[in-house]
């Protein structure tokens, strides 16, 4: 795949500390507790995709507690990047953005925020739908373009959002 920064290199710090933090900040002790328990309980779940995308947290209210912490708990250790992410579209109310962010705060910072906004800033098409292999790339590129500009991927993720909310044309709805 390929990807063409449409923010200019030496404005990416700009537009990073344009971002500002929402209630991202109640999502950092997922970190240290995930790693703990090795799993997600349903409240965590919710707690979560209400972040990413409050427009149906409740989605995973419905989610049994046990299937939960199953799917969770093997998604934390799967080795095969497949495995994990699509383990985790199995959840009501995880698609593939959700579950991003379920691996970048439990897993591994390095993992990127999925969002159509960041794919834009990229200079990458936005797919019809997401699939394992486009998930690997995107993980790939971020990395690669973070380590470029001496970011913390998440950092990368803030200047991608903020960049395509400033100049991004507004879809057409």
């Amino acid at each position: 795949m390929k990807y063409k920064l449409r923010i200019p290199s030496k404005q990416v710090l700009k537009y990073r500390n344009l971002y500002t933090e929402g209630f991202e900040e109640n999502l950092e002790p997922f970190r240290a507790l995930a790693r703990k328990q090795r799993h997600l309980t349903v409240d965590q779940l919710y707690e979560i995709c209400r972040w990413k995308s409050p427009r149906r947290p409740d989605l995973a209210k419905k989610n049994d507690s046990q299937f939960v912490q199953e799917i969770t708990h093997f998604a934390f250790s799967a080795k095969c990047e497949a495995s994990r992410i699509g383990a985790l579209t199995l959840l009501q109310g995880v698609q593939y953005p959700t579950a991003s962010v379920i691996l970048h705060f439990c897993v591994d910072p390095t993992y990127p925020i999925l969002d159509f906004r960041a794919i834009w800033s990229l200079g990458i098409k936005q797919p019809s739908f997401y699939t394992a292999s486009f998930w690997t790339e995107y993980v790939n590129i971020c990395r690669e373009v973070a380590n470029k500009h001496g970011l913390a991927v998440r950092e990368l993720d803030m200047a991608l959002w903020k960049y395509s909310e400033l100049h991004q044309p507004t879809r057409a709805t």
